[in-house]
Formats: C-alpha cells, structure tokens, sequence
C-alpha cells in the first residue's frame, strides 16, 4: 500500500478519502501544538488518555472534564480528535464510514494479549451497529518482528490467554527469549472478529529502525511519544 509523509505526518490515502475525516500517525517532529497551526485541525478538540497498557475503552460523546484512563476510544462525536501516544506500541485507528463511528487504540503486547482490539470492534458494532466487515482500519509504525525482542514471561502469557504462539519466533541468539509480531498478531485478532483484509491500511515500518521515528527500546527514558489520531469534521 502507497505510504506517503505530510508534513511529518504518515497519512493512508484511502482514509483521506472520507470526506468528513482526518487523520494522521505523527513523525517525531510532530508536536501537540502542531495540532493548531493546521487548518483543517485547529478546530478540533483534543482528547488523550491516562494509557495503561489495559483493555479499558472509553466512549467519548462530549469533551471530558477530565483525562480518562484507558487505552482506546470509541466516538460518533465531531470536531473531537482522538489522539494515541506510542513509541514503539502499535496504534491503531478505526472508521466506519457510513455510519460515521470512529475508534483510535493504543496497542502493547499486554492490550493484545488482552485483545484489546477485539473488544473495540465488539462495542463499535454492539453500541453503535457497526459492520466489523465495513471497518477501515489503519496501523501505524511500531516495533518491529526483528526488534520486538520478548521473555518467557510473555510468550507464557500469550499461551495461557489460549492466542496462537505462531507470532512468536525463537530468538536466533538469545535461549529463553523471542522475536515477536506484535502488527500481525492485531492483524489476525481483527480478521477474526470480521475485519476484511482489504481494508486494513498498514504503515509497516519500524519505529527502532526508523531515525525519523520515536523508540522507547531504542531511547529508553529520554523519548518522547508519537502523537496518532483520528476525528471527523462534519
């Protein structure tokens, strides 16, 4: 799929072509006030999450008083920007067009192992009637299978929560340690709640390999998070 840049920001062409959306998957260089330099955003409100690497959604019909806690949101709500902060997790966002419901969620592999994305798709279509068949979705940069380096401890999480290991490949050096897709195991989680594979737009680079992107694993405690988000303007 044709990946392109815009004013440091990662944008999938199929999404821009809803009228009434915007979204984007930030660079490092993109910054919250950036939000309010740009015609097309500065009328939005933002709206961020207190993320915890859980399975709590928060459905956002208005402006919290407050910031939530949690790892995705669900609106039908306009002028409301939807904003995920990663730096090496996999966000992720949603948009049934029709029924103009969108959804962004932040993606560790403690959210995957709790199938995080499988209950977003769930309340989209018990809450608010949508097809999970008609869903576009976008994934944005994250780590990496090659650099996702992961213990014991996870692969025996994976394992016991009955997900398939098959994302899990042995570290070719490290005994006890393991290489882990954390973009195809969301994948697999949404084609099995409905999700049609030709709609689901993917952003496949490496947030570590990439200089131009922020990586926890690469950084450590200096960095910073990259901003995604998604709203509708109608």
């Amino acid at each position: 799929m044709k990946q392109e840049i815009i004013k440091d920001l990662h944008i999938i062409p199929r999404l821009e072509q809803v009228p009434y959306l915007v979204h984007g998957f930030g660079t490092k260089k993109w910054r919250q006030a950036d939000f309010k330099t740009k015609s097309k955003l500065k009328d939005f409100d933002l709206i961020f999450l207190n993320q915890t690497h859980s399975d709590i959604i928060q459905h956002i019909d208005k402006i919290p008083d407050k910031k939530l806690k949690g790892d995705a949101m669900i609106s039908s709500c306009p002028k409301l920007l939807l904003i995920i902060q990663t730096a090496d997790c996999l966000p992720v966002l949603f948009v049934d067009e029709l029924r103009k419901v969108i959804a962004a969620v932040h993606c560790g592999w403690r959210g995957t192992a709790k199938r995080l994305v499988q209950k977003v798709i769930q309340r989209m279509r018990d809450n608010y009637g949508c097809c999970p068949s008609s869903l576009l979705v976008a994934l944005g940069p994250c780590l990496g299978r090659e650099c996702y380096e992961v213990g014991e401890d996870v692969f025996q999480s994976y394992e016991q929560g009955r997900h398939s290991t098959e994302f899990f490949q042995n570290h070719p050096i490290r005994k006890n340690k393991y290489l882990f897709d954390l973009r195809g195991s969301n994948l697999s989680q949404m084609i099995s709640c409905g999700v049609s594979k030709k709609n689901v737009y993917s952003i496949d680079f490496c947030t570590h390999c990439q200089k131009n992107l922020l990586s926890f694993r690469r950084d450590k405690e200096k960095t910073e998070r990259m901003l995604s988000f998604i709203g509708m303007s109608f």
